[in-house]
């Protein structure tokens, strides 16, 4: 009998981590130890917390144990230490290529402002990547709860720094509190200079959300997009223009969007032909890493190892890896089908 091939083996991209959902668990407990920072218990003797996201109350909790979470960060060696770790898990998993998403505006305070914040994180990012082997790219993200001239602000900024490793331009946080369609002249930037429009969308709102990134913010890949599922045209539309869904499963779960794995419609939209890239969003919080996400779609979806392979090609595809980079990782991939599975 063979067995299933090592996913760890197999060569992925990692495109929808978020940079303080990064951190291990391990690092926040000790920097906060460090600082003399209480840390709540969702954060600590009862890690992993139980979030439900789906109303207000819960995403404000959710939120809050972000913040908190990103207060530790308080020296640039934090961040140094945070890119570096998490460039050392995604290794571990296979991951050849990561897309790290962050708001500078969440750091600026601490770090001498947006454009000190930005080069701080491009430059840990650098050196992570180096020690650790992979790819890693920066995708400057902008805050929905915020005013979309801040957006336009950070388009800019993402722009300037294209050449430095910033490959594309998000919209995060509560899809409730701020319409794609306010955001379209911040992309407008973002896209006319060439960088990915990678905005959330479909997570706690419906397939009109999804619709919204792609219609009105021409959106190349939508954060989570789960809840496209929901309208076989709109499925349809994704997979005709090739727009890559990052979905996360346990962060899904983590937040309520859906009751169980099982009902996270994974298997619905790569059977509907719409590109798929798994994604962990943020370790921190829903307590699993891209690896996770891989075993869930072997192990609760039903995916084979030649789906599983297919998967690992539309992160890859969906990515913003040189074309070097996705040759090398698309050959990787074949190599790994095409290996004997370990014997029983």
């Amino acid at each position: 009998m063979e067995m299933p091939r090592p996913l760890s083996d197999l060569p992925k991209a990692h495109l929808h981590l978020h940079f303080t959902g990064s951190m291990r668990h391990s690092t926040l407990v000790e920097l906060a130890r460090q600082q003399g920072l209480h840390l709540p218990d969702a954060l600590e003797q009862d890690w992993p917390p139980r979030l439900r996201a789906t109303d207000e109350r819960g995403w404000f909790r959710f939120q809050r144990l972000y913040d908190i979470a990103r207060s530790v960060l308080r020296r640039p060696e934090d961040i140094y230490r945070l890119t570096r770790e998490t460039a050392e898990d995604e290794a571990a998993e296979g991951s050849r290529w990561l897309e790290i998403q962050v708001d500078p505006s969440g750091y600026a305070q601490r770090f001498g402002g947006l454009t000190a914040t930005l080069e701080l994180v491009l430059d840990a990012v650098n050196r992570a990547a180096e020690h650790a082997g992979i790819g890693i790219a920066v995708v400057v993200a902008a805050n929905r709860t915020r005013h979309p001239l801040d957006a336009r602000t950070l388009a800019r900024l993402a722009v300037q720094y294209m050449d430095r490793g910033v490959v594309g331009f998000g919209l995060s946080n509560d899809e409730r509190r701020g319409r794609a369609r306010d955001f379209d002249r911040a992309f407008r930037i973002a896209r006319g200079a060439g960088l990915l429009a990678v905005p959330h969308g479909g997570e706690l709102l419906g397939a009109h959300s999804v619709a919204e990134c792609v219609e009105d913010l021409g959106a190349d890949r939508v954060g989570h997009g789960v809840r496209a599922a929901e309208s076989p045209r709109l499925m349809e539309l994704l997979a005709e223009r090739r727009i890559t869904c990052e979905v996360c499963p346990m962060s899904n779960v983590g937040l309520g969007v859906a009751e169980r794995p099982e009902d996270v419609p994974l298997r619905r939209l790569f059977e509907a032909g719409v590109p798929i890239a798994l994604g962990a969003d943020d370790p921190l919080l829903f307590g699993s890493r891209l690896l996770a996400q891989y075993e869930l779609a072997r192990r609760v979806y039903g995916f084979g190892d030649a789906e599983v392979a297919e998967l690992a090609r539309q992160s890859v595809r969906g990515s913003a890896a040189p074309e070097t980079v996705r040759k090398d990782m698309l050959k990787g991939i074949d190599d790994w089908l095409a290996a004997d599975g370990p014997a029983a």
